[in-house]
């Protein structure tokens, strides 16, 4: 084996490790064991509900724990998941539904994730799988909002390149189930509320996965009035009926999401079972075994894709500069990816940091290097992202392709399926947010 394919096993390899970690067929049940131990089983009705790209692997765990440690348990409930992440049930119906943009099939789901809520009583469980893509999933418009208005007000905020963060903070005043309101209903109805997350944002807070069906939330109406003020979205861009809401409830008019205060006394608990940073350190133990100094840089490196491929470029010049071993830049963390008018674009956050890296460090010729979505999609194509090394460097000099003209028409993706370069796993049924390392061997970068 050549060097060149020993260092792409290894950028892979470790892309794998970071995933496998989150597998949900492995965590769920170990969560499941410390939330209900023996003799603590779920009593009453036992309703599963949840939303993301992991939910449906998540269901299909529980499911196969509840039959084993849950016998008299009887287990019902909607989740709903990403089109092509589904995963096999018996009692959970999975619904697949539209993501990032909602669609009619996730606000038919999201209604009947609300209905079974509302039919919870005194003594009941609540559990509820989340992980991210559970915003849009669970995207049950307030009531005067039309879903087709939450899909142009999403589609605007995607291309105004507002980070995920701040579009969350709108949907969660814009949607019946988010900002807590899901546990404000099993709340109402004395039922008790068992959480179970997955993480794809910095921070790893509930009240962010997924906009934080059953969280406390933090942010306002006005939070939201003044994101669209911070990105010029103005009534001519943003549906009538969507800043009316708004406004209302800036005004006072609508109650606000879930505070902390509402959770007094509740029977309410969320639990972080996965995590980004978790994920990192799996892969930098995997490439220390390889023979490099693992760096991990953090999970909240966000920012233009573009830019943070530049910044992480200069940041290997200044770690080559050190002297020393091989070493394996990881770091995590959404970026954006901002798209001009009249562009279409090709690809993702995570395609688009590692052209422009590839781009900005033609001085750095052995370097490798890997980007990817942890949940298997990267963008608008159906790579989890891409990755390179010296050959392949060399193969797009060969072949005439510069870099430089594919970022400007923000086609990463055909750059790296030009080269044979795409990290290819379909849908991998987790998701903690997206993955990046660098290999660096400082004697002959």
């Amino acid at each position: 084996m050549t060097q060149s394919l020993n260092t792409e096993a290894i950028l892979k390899q470790a892309f794998a490790t970071a995933v496998a970690v989150a597998d949900p067929q492995l965590i769920v049940p170990q969560y499941l064991a410390k939330i209900f131990p023996p003799g603590q089983e779920p009593q009453g009705r036992c309703l599963v509900v949840g939303a993301g790209k992991a939910s449906a692997s998540m269901a299909s765990a529980l499911e196969s724990y509840a039959k084993v440690h849950w016998p008299k348990v009887v287990i019902e409930g909607v989740v709903l998941t990403r089109y092509g992440h589904s995963s096999p049930t018996t009692h959970i119906e999975i619904v697949e539904a539209g993501h990032p943009v909602p669609d009619q099939a996730g606000m038919n789901g999201a209604k009947a994730v609300l209905a079974l809520a509302k039919q919870l009583q005194a003594q009941d469980v609540l559990i509820a799988l989340v992980s991210g893509g559970g915003s849009s999933l669970l995207t049950l418009p307030q009531e005067g909002i039309s879903i087709d208005d939450m899909r142009t007000t999403t589609e605007t905020l995607l291309r105004s390149g507002a980070p995920i963060e701040e579009m969350n903070i709108v949907r969660k005043h814009l949607s019946a189930i988010l900002g807590g309101n899901l546990a404000r209903v099993a709340m109402s109805r004395g039922a008790r509320v068992e959480a179970l997350l997955i993480s794809d944002v910095t921070g790893d807070q509930p009240a962010d996965i997924a906009s934080g069906p059953c969280a406390a939330d933090y942010s306002t109406y006005q939070d939201a009035l003044n994101i669209f003020a911070k990105y010029h979205l103005g009534n001519d861009v943003i549906p009538a009926s969507v800043m009316h809401h708004l406004l209302q409830g800036a005004d006072g008019q609508k109650p606000e999401t879930l505070k902390e205060h509402d959770l007094k006394n509740a029977q309410v608990a969320n639990h972080v079972i996965a995590t980004a940073y978790k994920s990192l350190e799996s892969a930098a133990d995997y490439v220390r075994s390889q023979g490099y100094e693992p760096v991990v840089l953090g999970d909240t490196i966000t920012g233009e894709a573009q830019e943070v491929g530049l910044a992480q470029a200069n940041l290997v010049r200044e770690h080559l500069a050190k002297g020393g071993g091989p070493l394996a830049l990881i770091s995590g963390g959404e970026c954006t990816v901002t798209i001009p008018p009249g562009i279409k674009g090709r690809g993702g956050r995570c395609s688009e940091y590692l052209l422009s890296l590839l781009a900005a460090s033609s001085d750095l010729p052995k370097i490798a290097a890997l980007a990817a979505d942890t949940d298997g999609i990267d963008g608008s194509e159906k790579n989890a992202g891409a990755w390179f090394d010296g050959d392949i460097r060399k193969a797009a000099q060969s072949q005439g392709l510069k870099p430089e003209t594919f970022l400007s028409a923000h086609d990463c993706y055909g750059f790296f399926a030009e080269l044979g370069a795409l990290v290819e796993t379909g849908p991998t049924l987790t998701n903690v947010n997206d993955f990046r390392i660098v290999l660096l061997d400082k004697s002959n970068a």
